[in-house]
């Protein structure tokens, strides 16, 4: 009797050591992207923001350092404006520009990415939690400012009237040899404490009015998408400026002492900052700029927002297929 001799064939059982449902390079984290397109995605919305907006934020560098060696009278918008465009044409508002250019890209790929990562550990199932939110944002800027805080120091005197740099490389040298490394960082403690709470506002407005929005109309959210975010944005971004302006006018002070006649100051504690300006311009001068910057930050804010969520929807579409 023939015996049939065919192999027998058996499935192997797969190793212990293969986990593929936690590769982080293969699969995709929160909202179906990569922590690396939330990167981008950041950095593109982060550089277009500022700037498009740079000349605002030339304005309000001007007028939110006025006041640091003297008591003056206060200045409006349209005589800054008027005053740079009288003594330095056009290429006035835009000294500087390249300082933004190096700093903002990297520090809102980082500024996204660690807000993405912080609202998928913290929120725990629950997407619509603003404290969640705001908690995410104060963690994210912390991270990011470390990041942006020298190249905003740099524009910053860039921006100033009469500044004595050339330009971004000239600036770097002169203060590391002047001032030594630490006076990248003299406003890292009053920037952090600036952004906090801008960032805690402006994140959890933003997600609470992007969910308003979107219940108005839900049949036409998605075609709607756009209007929503850049609405969500500009409200957002206008109520965090107004209400972090004072710490805003401390920080550019810090940045920009002993430049073009701004007080040198003896320590960076934002007490004896506030201090200073309030002896010499009264509580008024706490809030130079606070026009500029509310101005810059609704529509930048309309913008960042916008590309941001824009760029997320590009990368869905393109992890889908």
């Amino acid at each position: 009797m023939a015996t049939d001799a065919s192999p027998q064939l058996r499935s192997v059982p797969p190793s212990s050591d293969f986990h593929p449902e936690i590769s982080l390079s293969q699969s995709p984290t929160h909202d179906g992207l990569h922590f690396w397109q939330f990167m981008i995605a950041g950095s593109i919305a982060g550089t277009v923001e500022h700037m498009a907006m740079f000349p605002l934020d030339t304005l309000k560098t001007r007028m939110q350092a006025l006041g640091a060696s003297c008591s003056v009278q206060p200045v409006s918008v349209r005589q800054a404006l008027g005053s740079i465009l009288k003594l330095e044409g056009p290429p006035g508002l835009y000294r500087g520009i390249a300082a933004m250019g190096l700093g903002a890209g990297p520090a809102h790929a980082v500024y996204f990415s660690v807000y993405e990562l912080s609202k998928q550990v913290l929120s725990r199932g629950d997407p619509n939690n603003s404290m969640v939110h705001a908690a995410s944002g104060v963690v994210a800027t912390v991270t990011s400012d470390a990041v942006f805080t020298p190249m905003d120091m740099v524009k910053q005197r860039l921006q100033l009237k009469n500044s004595p740099y050339k330009g971004v490389a000239e600036c770097v040298r002169m203060v590391v040899m002047e001032e030594g490394i630490g006076a990248f960082y003299a406003s890292y403690r009053t920037t952090v404490i600036m952004n906090a709470p801008f960032t805690a506002v402006h994140f959890a407005t933003y997600e609470a009015a992007k969910r308003e929005l979107m219940e108005v109309s839900p049949d036409t959210a998605n075609d709607e998408r756009l209007v929503i975010h850049a609405t969500a944005g500009a409200g957002a971004g206008a109520l965090a400026a107004a209400l972090t302006t004072p710490l805003d006018v401390v920080k550019t002070q810090l940045q920009c002492q002993g430049v073009c006649g701004c007080d040198k100051f003896s320590s960076s504690s934002i007490g004896n900052v506030i201090e200073t300006i309030v002896k010499k311009d009264g509580y008024r001068g706490l809030m130079r700029g606070w026009i500029p910057r509310t101005l810059f930050h609704a529509p930048a804010a309309a913008i960042c927002w916008s590309i941001y969520e824009a760029s997320k929807s590009f990368f869905q579409q393109l992890n889908s297929r």
